[in-house]
């Protein structure tokens, strides 16, 4: 399959970057550099297999083709997309705790 252009929406470039500042602020650099990291590796990761996430199951109609993947190496993270022919659209990167459907 051919890799996926990547498209993040604000709100998933604002939890990247959100999160990156927390994890300096409670740790240090270094683990808010992993974390870019290992986001952007998830991105790669799902680019060359869209269909490996599965579909989240929200009610609402517009977010039926809504899927998840873990981030790498932050299982507690997860990354929202949809993916259309030659696009991968990135909606959000949360911690799974959170009310995951009222982000949207």
């Amino acid at each position: 399959m051919k890799r996926q252009r990547i498209v993040l929406s604000d709100a998933a470039v604002s939890d990247i970057l959100e999160q990156a500042d927390w994890y300096e602020s409670q740790a240090d650099h270094r683990l808010a550099e992993r974390w870019k990291k290992a986001v952007t590796a998830t991105f790669l990761r799902i680019a060359k297999a869209p269909r490996s996430g599965p579909l989240c199951r929200f009610k609402a109609d517009e977010l039926l083709d809504v899927r998840r993947t873990l981030v790498t190496g932050f299982p507690k993270h997860l990354i929202f997309y949809r993916f259309c022919d030659k696009e991968l659209f990135i909606l959000r990167i949360v911690h799974g705790a959170r009310d995951l459907e009222g982000l949207f």
